[in-house]
């Protein structure tokens, strides 16, 4: 296993990283607000399929449905992501990497029966909650 590189990098940048938030960020304390609202239940940062290594936002296990609220910088969005100068090769391959771990989540996913929903942390609350009530809606079981 190659050892991680160490970055260089200033007390104030690493200040401000080590504070953000991996869960319970306010987009997504906002979705779920929304959900439970209109009725909706589900499971909170939870791993859909057992032995696959990945948890979800959200995950709607009689519909199948796992989501995903997915940050514009760490998981590249095209809209808003950005490519840090500084550290820049870290940072472009951190981010890749994500963005194929993302795709390959979605795939082991699919390969067992479910669908992910991914929601940018940009989109307006209330869209991205029509999105999932819409998709969870049509997989229920009958």
């Amino acid at each position: 296993m190659t050892p991680v590189e160490r970055l260089v990098t200033t007390s104030a940048v690493s200040a401000r990283m080590s504070k953000q938030k991996s869960r319970n960020t306010g987009i997504e304390i906002a979705l779920r607000k929304i959900l439970h609202a209109a009725g909706f239940r589900y499971r909170v940062h939870r791993r859909p399929v057992k032995g696959v290594r990945r948890e979800a936002d959200l995950v709607f296990g009689p519909s199948r449905v796992a989501v995903f609220v997915d940050g514009c910088f760490w998981h590249g969005c095209p809209e808003h992501g950005t490519w840090p100068k500084n550290n820049a090769d870290y940072w472009r391959t951190k981010i890749e990497t994500n963005r194929r771990r993302d795709a390959n989540t979605d795939q082991l996913l699919l390969e067992a029966g479910w669908l992910s929903v991914r929601i940018w942390e940009h989109e307006a609350t209330d869209v991205a909650a029509s999105r999932v009530i819409e998709t969870v809606q049509e997989r229920r079981p009958h």
